[in-house]
């Protein structure tokens, strides 16, 4: 508690304020408190020497910061539908859940399912809670440890709203749900604790898509946690966009957990953020569980990116395969730190890792590292990573064939991105993503003068 009061003042004066509030139950209540212990001995990790997954990032700009927390969703500035549109792929398709500054906003959502316990729920957390809190008090920070990571202990000590999507056993979402956090601008520099809590039921189906946007040009802290549940059977399909504003801090955190039988499918979209990072962990824990993993960032200007992803194989007969690639222009930085650990229980598991980054200049940097850890004897398993520039010879081969410099440099950089965006199963969210990664590109950063 010292060391929070002592660092961090403007935290302890949220959390005091928060704790002045009250309301909450006390389950939730004796929650908060012991994050907040936490994170009294922890505080953030700034010290990088002897910090394997903080080697390559350092966070000391989003600790040495002061930010306040908006307690309660403030009738001032409180964007209208257009502008959300704006900042983020819309469907009205979709159940479109918004939340402002970390606080549900019913007036810009859409379509909340549910309010009993043991059926659909889509809504706010802080509602939930009288409803469901026998899913909040069994998955709700069970999955995302707060006990050795400052961000998720930050984040859990101010757990107050955010997200629950919850399916029963046996039921599945026809629409898919769109979980919009949107950051403000304001004039005080802030933090918010974006939570999701995905419940998937036995051979539950559904879709869930968050986007972490910004109408605010300036600095702001995005610290947000996400678990997903899969129980026996249920197939889940993820996506996470990682908008931010160019100086925003984000730490993102994101725990999943297959049981039996279940298929889980994810894609992780960057671009934004001065410094950004999506730590990401899979715990394969029964038979037959399978999970895809596939990233696409992009990177400008001096923007640091650091995926941290990390699958556990810990029963057998499990399949994982991930794929991340990289755009680095400018002289920004990228990090790929991808761990895929198999237990000597995980027998007949099948495991391959790939990360792909292409460089638009020779200032840009990154630094990869693909990892297998494997203990078990009855394996097919691989990793590799790649790092290079537009293949001059298919650009002097292009342009031979008449196309201008740019125009064959943007249909490289296209065919390599659209691998990722291709995945995408939602027809809208896959068109809008060719369009913002294609646009992003900046045309000075093509190594134009390369081409022969």
């Amino acid at each position: 508690m010292t060391q929070t009061t002592t660092k961090f003042p403007q935290y302890a004066a949220d959390f005091q304020a928060l704790l002045a509030v009250g309301g909450e139950s006390a389950w939730l209540g004796q929650l908060r408190e012991q994050a907040w212990s936490r994170f009294g001995q922890l505080g953030l990790p700034t010290l990088r020497r002897g910090n394997e997954k903080w080697k390559y990032t350092d966070v000391r700009p989003v600790a040495n910061a002061t930010f306040e927390h908006p307690l309660s969703l403030g009738l001032d500035g409180v964007p209208d539908q257009e502008q959300v549109a704006a900042v983020a792929p819309w469907d009205p398709d979709w159940t479109n859940l918004v939340f402002i500054d970390g606080h549900y906003s019913p007036s810009l959502s859409s379509n909340q399912s549910g309010n009993k316990s043991g059926d659909v729920y889509v809504g706010s957390l802080a509602e939930a809670a009288g409803y469901h809190q026998d899913v909040l008090q069994k998955h709700l920070a069970q999955h995302a440890e707060f006990q050795d990571d400052g961000f998720v202990a930050l984040n859990t000590s101010f757990l107050a709203d955010g997200a629950l999507v919850h399916v029963p056993e046996g039921r599945s979402l026809a629409a898919p749900v769109h979980l919009v956090y949107l950051t403000t601008d304001r004039q005080q520099p802030r933090v918010t604790y974006p939570r999701t809590l995905v419940v998937a039921g036995g051979n539950s189906r559904l879709v869930v898509v968050e986007s972490y946007v910004s109408l605010a040009a300036g600095r702001y802290f995005t610290d947000a946690v996400t678990e997903i549940v899969l129980e026996d059977g249920a197939n889940v399909d993820h996506y996470r966009l990682l908008l931010e504003s160019e100086e925003a801090y984000h730490m993102g955190v994101s725990r999943v957990y297959l049981g039996p039988d279940t298929t889980f499918t994810t894609a992780s979209f960057s671009h934004g953020a001065a410094l950004g990072r999506n730590d990401f962990q899979v715990l394969l824990d029964a038979p037959g569980a399978d999970c895809t993993l596939n990233g696409l960032y992009l990177t400008t200007g001096t923007q640091h990116m650091d995926n941290f992803i990390n699958i556990d194989h810990a029963k057998p007969h499990g399949t994982s395969r991930l794929l991340y690639k990289g755009i680095l222009a400018g002289k920004s930085r990228a990090v790929f730190g991808g761990n895929v650990l198999v237990r000597k229980e995980a027998q007949q598991t099948t495991a391959h890792q790939t990360d792909k980054n292409l460089l638009l200049s020779d200032e840009a940097e990154v630094d990869t590292k693909p990892s297998l850890l494997i203990y078990a004897d009855d394996v097919k398993c691989g990793h590799g990573a790649t790092a290079g520039h537009l293949n001059q010879d298919t650009l002097f081969y292009m342009r031979s064939r008449g196309l201008d410099a740019e125009t064959a440099s943007r249909m490289l950089v296209h065919a390599f991105a659209g691998e990722i965006i291709d995945k995408v199963h939602l027809p809208s969210l896959r068109e809008y993503l060719d369009r913002l990664f294609m646009a992003a590109i900046p045309a000075a950063s093509l190594n134009l003068g390369r081409a022969q």
